[in-house]
């Protein structure tokens, strides 16, 4: 089966995951996870990506981001591979790659999903038991937007902006929101979205935004397509 094209739609958020390969490391240390965000920061502005979330897991990187034009995302991930895996590899003296393939990413109604979706990426340290508490994530957008530090990294979605009119309601507001949580079935829908690439909206907006992308972005009906009205035979003609 053909590999759909990789999504990129400007002007939309998108939820990406960048994994490695089986049995190695995104980043073995701190160094490793500092040159990591400074490549994908330098990335992000010299391509036009406005990250609005992300972490570092140990075996994946997420991230919560607006492409400024169709092809900004895959350019920025393409950067990261060559800035970071080179400077990884040398430090490390390993060669080949380590990604476990291209990044996976879907399109999100903002409305609806992006601070969700900002929920989800930054609650992962939680979720896998890594951290007694969110905001002890110290490789996450988390803590700032707890207020906690300034991530130069982060451009903050005009959503997370509405949450209230000062600094100070904003961090509240969001501490919330990470205390609320998600319920088991939105985090598994953008865990499932995030794996397939199918997009988290609507099915009538996905079908207008399929163009854009130049792609589906729903899966196809699954089993046979139904016969047209005129073609199915009476029960009563078959006999």
């Amino acid at each position: 089966m053909a590999r759909l094209p990789r999504l990129g739609i400007a002007g939309w958020p998108h939820l990406v995951v960048q994994r490695v390969h089986d049995g190695q490391l995104l980043a073995r240390d701190d160094q490793d996870r500092r040159a990591l965000l400074d490549a994908l920061r330098e990335a992000s502005r010299q391509h036009g990506l406005s990250v609005h979330a992300y972490c570092l897991a140990s075996d994946h990187l997420h991230l919560l981001a607006t492409p400024a034009s169709d092809e900004a995302l895959s350019l920025v991930m393409q950067a990261l591979g060559r800035r970071y895996v080179a400077a990884y590899n040398r430090r490390h003296a390993r060669l080949g790659g380590l990604w476990a393939g291209r990044y996976r990413a879907t399109v999100l109604d903002p409305a609806r999903y992006l601070l969700d979706a900002m929920v989800f990426v930054e609650l992962h340290a939680w979720r896998a038991g890594q951290v007694a508490r969110a905001e002890d994530d110290m490789w996450s957008s988390v803590r700032h937007h707890l207020g906690m530090k300034t991530d130069p990294l982060v451009s903050d979605h005009a959503l997370f902006w509405g949450l209230g009119n000062t600094p100070f309601e904003r961090e509240a507001a969001w501490r919330r929101r990470l205390e609320a949580g998600l319920s088991m079935s939105d985090t598994q829908a953008m865990a499932q979205a995030a794996r397939t690439g199918w997009a988290l909206m609507p099915q009538e907006a996905a079908l207008k935004l399929a163009g854009s992308a130049g792609r589906r972005l729903t899966p196809k009906p699954r089993g046979r397509p139904r016969k047209a009205a005129h073609d199915e035979v009476p029960a009563s003609e078959g006999k």
